[in-house]
């Protein structure tokens, strides 16, 4: 009966509706237009009997406290219709619904909340900041805002680019100890690899290839370092202090979510020996080199034999006049990654390699999977006791006593007696023919201090150079470069290793749940840091999988209305308790000092997976909600009050939209395992 009041009263036709929805229930009336042929819209907009808002974050969004009946106007459709593949849209672009205020039902329960006038699939805009321009910050700004409707993304970097470092470390040598066409985005492939190792700057150009092709560098906030971040329970937002390092000025920014992906060692730094400010020579950190360096027919110092210290002294000892290495622990040099043989000096692809991969993509396709396939194989030479893991140590003794052959005598000093894989294999190739070499001094003695000329070993010895360089020093205990502070706990007090066990908050490693994220600091995200790859596997694939694992966590915060989402503190421990009970029987607990124990023969393993790649990739497939603790938006603490909104979704208010998105032609192949699966295709 009202309705046809209503039609006569605004000149439309009741004929021309397709249906009408009436919830006494839900206490909502919504009237829908079947416009034939029509370019025309209704717009509706919201009334109250009472002006009722709420300031969600900064954004004012209505509330419909009663609602009536409907108050239309028509007007000329000028939007392009919504595309399939985007159904979730920003606030501003929806209409606007508008009711008559009425009386409710008088016998029908009140509610004690009040529905929110938006769309269920029309998230809240997110400000997301990433710390780092690396791969993984590169992949970021890749993938976020694909995945992840609505987003604000800024990826805030320190360097003047992206590459991170691939961007930072330019000395003699430097390259990939994994294949090109291993090191490299599952979804941009480069056909035209140079070498099969690339070089430090090719690794470089291509990442920031990607960065441009995607449109990255829009979300860039380079020569800026992030110096500390600061949680508001009030606001729930980060209060991320940052400096730009070339006007000095310091300023806060906020963001919902902090994403840091700042790397393993990004945080170099020269070491602490005595008397280091007083050397008058050059003095450089590895991943600080001076390109201008000429080092022919020098006296120079390299100290440690990570991967960057075992390539400067391949690469340097055939120009420079002496070579001192300093070596505080000995390393297995590996004959290859997983079969792939490393050889001193390049590895040139053909022409006609590259033109095949050009031209033939079955074929590169084929190359690609056969060669990558390798890296997700070696996982059993893991454990201690293994038949891989024995053959494997028993393979590389023999290659390093080959290898030595001018000086057998090293052999007692740099074959380990730890187990291949305790540290990160590094194949060095032309390093044990270096050191064998007469003008390069491998030194086991420890050293006392620097001098004005050279360093003094522990035994009085003072050797004299021209310049020392610094291949260690890294940040290998991955505690944040600077303050995390939520709810008065700083995040670098809770997992600095000197001061574990002061208290029960105190746990001296990086106390993660899956490596995502801790307890205690809401919306805060790690990117490939503890526990960020498996032992197998390939990098940037695994940078993807935890990148997909975060968006999916970012949709669910922005679709429903959540404020602060943290993992539980019983589900860390669990996950603590389960990585405990998985690498005691690896090889990675021998005594050995790496990066994924901290630097710490016998601490915590926590640099890699408790797991395979496969394992890891997996886990991060599917979220377990029930692992997380959540507040919600709003006063009342009703979960579903944001999130269920008004009842509608935004493809029912645009008549031009696709409503059947998962119909499709006739005898077209459908995998029935992603029928109703993806969540950007829906009604």
């Amino acid at each position: 009966m009202w309705l046809s009041r209503w039609s006569q009263d605004t000149h439309i036709h009741t004929s021309r509706y397709l249906y009408l929805i009436c919830s006494a229930s839900a206490r909502v009336v919504v009237l829908w237009s079947f416009l034939c042929g029509e370019n025309t819209l209704l717009t509706f907009t919201m009334a109250t009997t009472t002006t009722t808002q709420a300031n969600v974050n900064g954004e004012v969004i209505p509330v419909v406290d009663k609602l009536g009946e409907l108050s239309v106007s028509e007007e000329e459709v000028t939007s392009e219709p919504s595309a399939p593949d985007t159904p979730e849209t920003s606030v501003s672009s929806q209409p606007q619904y508008s009711f008559v205020p009425f009386e409710p039902h008088p016998g029908y329960p009140k509610s004690r909340i009040s529905l929110w006038n938006r769309f269920i699939d029309q998230p809240r805009e997110l400000r997301v900041a990433v710390i780092g321009g690396g791969l993984s910050g590169i992949l970021a700004g890749v993938l976020l805002p694909a995945k992840v409707p609505n987003i604000k993304l800024t990826i805030y970097e320190k360097n003047h680019d992206f590459g991170g470092t691939w961007l930072e470390n330019v000395y003699p040598g430097v390259r990939c100890d994994i294949p090109s066409h291993v090191y490299q985005s599952t979804f941009e492939p480069k056909l035209d690899w140079s070498d099969q190792f690339a070089g430090g700057a090719e690794i470089r150009d291509y990442w920031q290839s990607v960065a441009k092709k995607h449109n990255v560098y829009q979300y860039a906030r380079f020569h800026t370092k992030v110096e500390g971040l600061n949680w508001s329970d009030s606001e729930s937002v980060w209060e991320v202090t940052i400096k730009n390092l070339q006007t000095g000025e310091t300023i806060t920014e906020k963001a919902d979510s902090v994403i840091t992906a700042i790397g393993r060692f990004n945080a170099w730094k020269l070491p602490d020996y005595p008397g280091i400010t007083d050397y008058k020579g050059a003095l450089r950190h590895a991943s600080h080199w001076d390109p201008s360096f000429d080092p022919s027919g020098k006296a120079v110092a390299v100290i440690g034999n990570g991967a960057s210290g075992i390539q400067l002294v391949a690469n340097l000892q055939p120009s420079v006049a002496r070579l001192d290495h300093y070596v505080r622990n000995p390393t297995w040099v590996a004959a290859s990654w997983a079969g792939d043989v490393r050889q001193a000096g390049p590895q040139p692809y053909s022409d006609e390699q590259i033109a095949l991969f050009k031209s033939d993509p079955d074929a590169y396709l084929k190359f690609r999977k056969e060669m990558e396939d390798k890296y997700w194989r070696r996982f059993n030479a893991f454990f201690r006791g293994s038949k891989d893991s024995t053959e494997l140590r028993e393979r590389f003794t023999q290659i390093m006593h080959e290898r030595l052959a001018k000086k057998p005598e090293l052999i007692e000093h740099i074959v380990p007696d730890f187990s291949p894989n305790c540290r990160r294999l590094t194949p060095g190739p032309g390093y044990l023919e270096a050191i064998s070499e007469p003008n390069v001094e491998y030194i086991r003695t420890r050293i006392r201090r620097f001098t004005e000329t050279g360093i003094e070993t522990e035994d009085g010895k003072e050797r004299k150079v021209d310049a020392i360089f610094c291949a260690t020093g890294a940040n290998v205990s991955q505690v944040i470069p600077f303050p995390v502070v939520a709810k008065g706990k700083n995040l670098q007090d809770a997992w600095n290793p000197e001061l574990k066990g002061k208290s029960d908050e105190h746990h001296g490693f990086p106390y993660t749940y899956l490596g995502v994220a801790t307890p205690g600091f809401p919306n805060l995200f790690f990117l490939q840091g503890p526990h960020g790859t498996g032992p197998s596997g390939t990098v940037p694939h695994s940078a993807e999988t935890q990148l997909t694992l975060l968006a999916k966590i970012l949709r669910k915060v922005g679709r429903e209305g959540i404020k602060s989402i943290v993992p539980s503190r019983k589900a860390a421990d669990d996950f603590v308790e389960y990585s405990d009970a998985f690498f005691s029987s690896t090889v990675l607990t021998d005594n050995c000092s790496s990066w994924y124990n901290g630097g710490r023969p016998g601490a915590r393993i926590h640099g890699i997976w408790p797991g395979s790649a496969g394992h890891l990739t997996v886990v991060r497939q599917n979220p377990r909600w029930e692992d997380w603790e959540y507040e919600y938006l709003g006063e009342t603490g009703n979960r579903f009050e944001w999130y269920l909104g008004n009842g509608w979704t935004s493809r029912e208010a645009d008549p031009q939209s696709d409503m059947t998105p998962y119909l499709r032609r006739p005898g077209e192949k459908v995998e029935l395992r992603d029928v109703h699966e993806s969540w950007w295709n829906l009604p």
